[in-house]
């Protein structure tokens, strides 16, 4: 038998395609591409980014005008240190002549000249014909004074800078010259220095921006990403926090602030959605059924005023419900604040009193005031009295007679707490928290009068007066307190 290449091939092995693959390779390598192409793109017109870039270049043209200002300043300095070296030793040269007597001064300029090379220095003294006398080079003719020159100008070979003083010693002109070499290597020391500076000074602003960019770009990302999930509807998103203290962490604190309050409003439109399709559809069928009666008794030519006044009392109740809802919402929105204005507490108390004292007592029960204080703060009297009057409904209408109703109001440091506490059944603690809740009403109380809304509007007004109120057992019944802050004094 003959046996074919494929037939070594193992069974189950896949034998891969080389164009395949680098076709694969082609398109994963372009994808990374492209999606480094598009950070690098974000990254540009990033504002963290053109910040960092324009303090960058804002620093790296700084640093290099300060360095120019720094070189200069220096390369003046060198060339009066060359000056006042050269005037010393020109002045120490004319001292050694005396009229009549060159010898001095010749020994003492060719001694100069002999432990410097013209490379180093020049020394030249000629009569007045410009004849050489001494020194290590012939000087032509120059004007006395101060020169900077270079060897082609005095005759001599090389590129060398020199710096010469030219003055007459007599008869005789006299030449002293040294070279820039010295001053010129210090200068260019300190260049170099200031290039390599300016090179790692460049690097560090753009490494340093670029790293800052990033940092910051990805702490706005996340921002981005949780304003995006918050709104595909993901309410519990919030913003992480590092803990640096800075803007941004303040801005990350204020957004997730605003989003826990939306979270919860959302979750009590919610709520209040439920509650009211709930609530409100047993006396909307009891509207029905009341409306179908009559039309029943109608058509049987009975009397149905008793029939339609139930179904009028009935509507009244709906409407009052949904006034009162509302009345909550306006007053969730602030539509009040305008109206606020100084506010005495103690003031409202005594009006409550004297309303609500003769009320308790037709119920068999006591309504006093144990504590009194002057509590001046920034509010809306007719939502306050409306506040404490539901409060002491509410004891009222759910506690049984011979329950006793205490009204209180202290100064706690800057603060005026309010007290409405009673000694009936109370609230137990799990049911604390929702019984703020529109509609809400624990299984005890649906037998006895109310809309469910009495503690929702209480927390309202509080909310709005930006008191903080809370429940808690009176042993027996139950103790409402309300915070608020008091008007600072005038002083």
């Amino acid at each position: 038998m003959r046996l074919e290449q494929d037939d070594f091939r193992p069974i189950g092995l896949k034998i891969s395609n080389p164009v395949r693959n680098l076709k694969s390779k082609s398109m994963i390598s372009s994808e990374n591409r492209a999606h480094f192409s598009a950070s690098c793109s974000s990254l540009r017109r990033s504002t963290p980014f053109r910040l960092a870039v324009t303090f960058g270049v804002l620093f790296v043209v700084a640093f290099i005008f300060s360095g120019a200002i720094i070189y200069h300043i220096l390369s003046l300095g060198l060339g009066r240190d060359v000056d006042q070296s050269l005037n010393e030793m020109n002045s120490l040269i004319v001292s050694t002549y005396e009229p009549g007597d060159t010898a001095d001064l010749i020994n003492t300029l060719n001694n100069y000249a002999s432990f410097q090379s013209t490379s180093d220095g020049l020394y030249s003294l000629t009569d007045a014909s410009g004849r050489k006398l001494a020194g290590n080079f012939a000087a032509p003719r120059i004007p006395n004074g101060v020169y900077t020159v270079t060897s082609g100008d005095v005759g001599l070979k090389g590129h060398e800078r020199y710096r010469m003083q030219v003055s007459t010693v007599g008869p005789y002109s006299l030449v002293v010259a040294e070279n820039f070499n010295d001053a010129d290597e210090m200068l260019r020391i300190v260049l170099v220095s200031f290039e390599w500076a300016a090179a790692i000074v460049v690097s560090t602003a753009i490494g340093g921006g670029v790293f800052l960019a990033v940092r910051a770009q990805a702490r706005l990302d996340r921002v981005t990403n949780t304003m995006n999930d918050v709104s595909h509807g993901a309410l519990d998103a919030r913003i992480p926090i590092t803990g640096n203290g800075d803007d941004l962490d303040t801005v990350a604190i204020q957004i997730n602030a605003a989003l826990e309050r939306l979270q919860r409003l959302v979750e009590s439109m919610r709520q209040v959605s439920a509650d009211i399709a709930h609530d409100l559809k047993t006396p909307l069928n009891r509207l029905r059924l009341t409306l179908d009666a009559a039309v029943a008794e109608n058509d049987r030519r009975a009397d149905v005023s008793a029939l339609l006044d139930e179904a009028r009392n009935e509507s009244d109740r709906i409407n009052a419900t949904f006034e009162a809802l509302l009345r909550i919402s306006q007053i969730e929105a602030g539509a009040r604040k305008e109206r606020f204005q100084a506010t005495d507490l103690d003031a409202v108390l005594s009006v409550i009193s004297e309303v609500y004292g003769d009320v308790a007592e037709d119920a068999q029960m006591s309504l006093t005031i144990a504590g009194r204080a002057p509590a001046v703060i920034w509010g809306d009297r007719d939502l306050l009295t409306q506040m404490i009057a539901n409060l002491v409904e509410n004891a009222i209408n759910h506690c049984p007679a011979a329950t006793g109703i205490t009204l209180s109001l202290r100064r706690q440091g800057d603060r005026a707490i309010l007290s409405v506490v009673d000694t009936g059944p109370g609230i137990p603690a799990a049911e604390r928290d929702k019984v703020f809740r529109r509609l809400y009403r624990i299984d005890k109380s649906r037998t006895t009068p109310g809309s469910g809304l009495g503690l929702s509007l209480v927390k309202a007004i509080a909310e709005l007066h930006s008191a903080e109120i809370a429940l808690a057992d009176n042993h027996p019944g139950l103790r409402v307190s309300i915070a608020f802050p008091l008007m600072p004094e005038k002083s």
